[in-house]
């Protein structure tokens, strides 16, 4: 990106149901940003998408939208297995990207797209976007404040039945094809999750865990149990089962400190923190589109007025609990 750019011309290689609302409208709603082109690999889906998000072009193949030299920015956000693939193709066309969360299909990809960001010079950012939302924001602050003291214990529990809505459903349900999307539903939905842990907590210095498919309704993993030891003698402990009963769900992060705890939900809109006998609770209103905030950070990013939100090596150490959690420990 040359620094005299001053506007961020966008295009999105996957115009999935993810694009509809969370993230596409914001690339024309963020200042000094625009969105010029869509790819779906069905041309009829792709021009559909385009034209009821007033995008002018429209593609059915990646490579000639990474060619098009009116776009000068790739968001990815087609399954992970493609992720390496375009990223890379991007990078070497000079084009700055920001990818869809898992940042790839595996550790051995994430390291492949990071050195290519090294060895080209071109920006790279991961779609941990709950970092930039006020809700988290405001949990970082806290921790940072020591508002809880020093920090004992964490604890995450995501339990989910086969049906639930927090679960983006597709037509082909993709997210519990291990070719595409690695451990089922915990890659899918625990990016944010444990994202959130190391941006809040540090990287862990030992991870190790167990995964395992229970009910056999697809191939990927649908329980998953992990623990990890962070900075300063903190542990952590996570479940992530997606086959619990209806009524039994639990969308919990927990952190325990040596005056009080804090807990809210990733995926919910709570904030509790509990001291000195006290209990304190704060609502969090989403904005319309819940990428707005990262993307306007990444905008600013790529026009080299900000710091990377968040970095591949920042999603890299995420990536690698979720990998140790499903696959082995260290």
């Amino acid at each position: 990106m040359q620094n005299n750019q001053t506007n961020i011309q966008w295009g999105i290689i996957g115009c999935g149901n993810v694009t509809e609302v969370k993230s596409g409208p914001a690339f024309h709603k963020v200042s000094n940003s625009s969105l010029v082109a869509v790819m779906r690999r069905d041309t009829a889906l792709a021009e559909d998408y385009a034209k009821r998000h007033a995008v002018p072009k429209w593609y059915s193949n990646a490579h000639d939208l990474i060619n098009d030299p009116e776009i000068n920015a790739i968001y990815i956000a087609t399954p992970p297995k493609q992720h390496e693939e375009y990223a890379i193709a991007a990078m070497q066309a000079g084009k700055p990207v920001y990818v869809e969360k898992p940042m790839a299909l595996d550790m051995a990809a994430c390291r492949r797209m990071e050195q290519v960001s090294k060895e080209t010079g071109v920006k790279l950012v991961v779609a941990h976007y709950r970092r930039a939302l006020p809700l988290f924001i405001s949990v970082k602050e806290l921790l940072d404040q020591k508002a809880i003291g020093n920090i004992r214990f964490a604890r995450i529990s995501l339990l989910q039945p086969d049906q639930s809505a927090m679960i983006a459903k597709t037509g082909t349900n993709w997210r519990v094809d291990p070719a595409l999307a690695g451990a089922g539903l915990f890659y899918d939905l625990a990016p944010h999750q444990l994202d959130l842990l190391v941006h809040f907590l540090g990287k862990p210095t030992k991870t190790m865990g167990l995964a395992v498919n229970q009910a056999g309704l697809y191939t990927a993993e649908d329980l998953v149990v992990g623990v990890a030891q962070l900075p300063n003698q903190v542990l952590f402990n996570g479940t992530w089962c997606f086959t619990t009963p209806a009524g039994k769900e639990e969308d919990i992060f927990e952190i325990q400190g040596e005056n009080g705890t804090i807990r809210f939900s990733v995926f919910g809109h709570e904030l509790t923190i509990e001291r000195n006998g006290t209990t304190a609770t704060e609502q969090f209103q989403p904005p319309q589109h819940i990428q707005q905030p990262m993307i306007e950070k990444i905008v600013q990013y790529f026009l080299g007025n900000a710091e990377n939100p968040c970095s591949a090596a920042d999603a890299i150490q995420s990536m690698e609990m979720m990998e140790q959690f499903a696959y082995g420990s260290k």
